[in-house]
């Protein structure tokens, strides 16, 4: 986990737990700590382990392996673990009960503290949360003061400061420091104006992190130059009125750190409209279609795949999206997706919705620098790694201006350009522009955005209760000897490699429509459809498959074994070809292979099991 690595840490829990059948404090233990992981991305599947684990806490009997302290901790500690993936899942009521449940058997409890302090602090309850995080200052100071920092509440005192440094240089699992802790160290700091104090513990948090990131800024500027490539103009010339018209999704964009959680929130404030916070809606899609070319064994990923949406799978897709969208506010008329990092996605979401407005938010880039360097990101090592590295922030911030130019030529005056300097100082003004933009009337109640009672779980939880102020603006003139990297990275020319490998089909949806006509029997129109395919990209595997099922069924059974051998190579985890292939086998007479076949598949089956089990559980 400290390496940034959730799935191989999850897989390897499954393990123990599997190695650890019967009910044991260990086995509670395995299973927290299992449920803890997955809230971080996959907080359905945290609810559903948070939930077994307080099962089996609940069923745990005083005996040789368990002490009646013991399963009361673990008892405390799985409702904690439960309370927490409610809160994930916005099932804040459920979670507020489950804290306060644990809090009045054992009062005092940290986790369970500091838990239902986030919450509130999240759901705007402020007073809540402080007094809670003051009461846990008293049960463990470093956590308390941390908590207190987070919320914008510094220590008054040298002393206190000093005594965090302390701590923050503890070696822990992370290395010789705690990089978060020295951030909260660097507001604190920054607060009471020693800006050279603030400055070097942020530096000094960041290098940290950077021993423990695999960010590499030259395959993100080859991913954004891929994106670009792959959504140009004639993709959206060739596939007229695809798309849903909804405009039920609006869409706020831009740089982490740039305003965008402001915007929302004054969006919000309109009756027609509902903030969703950062939704992985669109990420979600991008996942399923990498999913789906693995499981063809095309040999694409996104976004080269694109170009095989067809308008049944569009509408699939939206209709899904659409239906999400809906469950978190029925009624509403428009909903707020406000993932800053859908930037880089805006010609899927055109491509998927062509009339969904688009809010793209700017700020000036030193102190959207400057903001990004001093925060501790949950997602330091996913998309967010560049913010440790002033260089980094500076490529990250000319590859979001390449991308947003990209955009703004192929949907020229479709999307709305918002700065958050022009928000701070003329707010009904920007205000007014936003929902004439998407198309509602004006509501004075959304300057009133402070007042607003809504999770709000972003870097920005605690700005966006307060009022607007003017303190971040030019933020960047008392770190300005420092900036020298980021000016280098900014400025510095943007090169990638040529998009030489790209392929473009000529239509979209080959291969679905080629096994929806070897369904109907029609099989020479299926093996057309395929040889297109096929011309286009030659190793994909399903196509390579599928026509040698056409092939056998026409009797040309040497051929077609060929083919789908040569589709199978590249799946051998499918359990459904692997037992086509076997079939041809036999009607071809080759029963030795047929039998080399079902005894290597015996074995791959079982471990396989496993393997999609694990693989099953951290996707679902």
């Amino acid at each position: 986990m400290v390496q940034g690595r959730p799935g191989q840490a999850m897989a390897l829990l499954h393990r123990a737990l599997r190695l650890a059948p019967q009910p044991t404090p260990q086995r509670l233990v395995l299973k927290i700590k299992l449920a803890g992981i997955a809230s971080q991305a996959h907080s359905p599947l945290a609810l559903e382990l948070a939930s077994q684990a307080l099962e089996e806490a609940q069923a745990l009997q005083p005996g040789d392996d368990a002490t009646p302290e013991q399963i009361t901790q673990g008892r405390a500690q799985a409702q904690v673990a439960l309370a927490g993936a409610q809160a994930q899942e916005q099932q804040h009521a459920e979670a507020e009960a489950g804290y306060l449940q644990v809090l009045q058997d054992h009062p005092g409890l940290p986790a369970a503290l500091q838990g239902l302090g986030h919450l509130y602090l999240q759901c705007g309850r402020i007073d809540e949360a402080l007094a809670l995080f003051e009461e846990l200052k008293l049960q463990d100071p470093v956590r308390g003061h941390a908590a207190l920092i987070g919320a914008r509440r510094f220590p008054e005192d040298d002393a206190t400061l000093q005594r965090l440094e302390l701590d923050a240089r503890r070696p822990g699992p992370e290395g010789p420091v705690q990089p978060s802790l020295l951030l909260q160290l660097a507001a604190a700091w920054e607060k009471r104006k020693d800006y050279a104090k603030a400055f070097a513990l942020a530096d000094e948090a960041s290098a940290a992190n950077r021993r423990l990131l695999r960010y590499d800024p030259a395959a993100h500027r080859q991913a954004c130059a891929r994106i670009r490539h792959a959504f140009s103009r004639s993709l959206y010339e060739h596939r007229p009125g695809l798309g849903n018209p909804s405009t039920l999704p609006v869409f706020v964009l831009g740089m982490p750190r740039s305003g965008t959680t402001l915007v929302e929130q004054i969006l919000a404030g309109h009756s027609q409209i509902h903030g969703a916070g950062e939704l992985g809606l669109i990420p979600g899609v991008i996942a399923g279609l990498e999913r789906w070319e693995r499981h063809a064994g095309s040999g694409r990923g996104f976004p080269d795949c694109v170009d095989d949406l067809s308008a049944q799978v569009v509408d699939g897709i939206t209709a899904n999206l659409l239906k999400e969208l809906q469950d978190y506010a029925p009624g509403a008329r428009h909903v707020v997706d406000k993932l800053p990092h859908n930037f880089e996605n805006v010609g899927l979401i055109k491509l998927l919705f062509p009339k969904a407005r688009i809010v793209s938010v700017r700020r000036d880039p030193r102190d959207i620098a400057i903001s990004n360097y001093f925060t501790d990101f949950a997602a330091k090592h996913g998309g967010l790694g560049y913010s440790y590295d002033l260089g980094w922030i500076g490529e990250q911030l000319a590859d979001h201006n390449l991308l947003m130019h990209h955009w703004n030529q192929l949907f020229p005056g479709e999307m709305l350009e918002v700065r958050y300097e022009d928000v701070l100082e003329h707010p009904e003004r920007e205000a007014r522009r936003m929902l004439d933009y998407i198309g509602v009337a004006w509501e004075p109640e959304v300057l009133n955005f402070s007042e607003l009672q809504r999770p709000v779980k972003t870097a920005s939880v605690w700005q966006v209760r307060q009022p607007l102020y003017q303190s971040s603006k030019a933020k960047w003139e008392h770190y300005q000897e420092h900036l020298g990297p980021l000016i280098r990275g900014t400025n510095a020319p943007i090169r990638w490699e040529p998009i030489t490998d790209m392929v473009a089909l000529p239509v979209p949806g080959l291969l679905e429509n080629a096994v929806a006509l070897y369904r109907d029997e029609q099989l020479d129109e299926a093996e057309q459809d395929l040889l297109q395919l096929l011309h286009h990209l030659p190793e994909h595997a399903a196509g390579n498959f599928m026509l040698g099922l056409i092939y056998v069924r026409k009797g040309h059974l040497q051929e077609g074994i060929a083919r789908m051998e040569q589709g199978f190579a590249r799946c051998r985890w499918n359990a459904d070809w692997r037992r086509d292939l076997i079939q041809a086998y036999e009607l071809a007479g080759q029963q030795d292979k047929a039998d080399a076949l079902k005894s290597r598949g015996a074995g791959r089956e079982q471990g396989e099991a496993v393997e999609q089990d694990t693989v099953g559980e951290i996707e679902c």
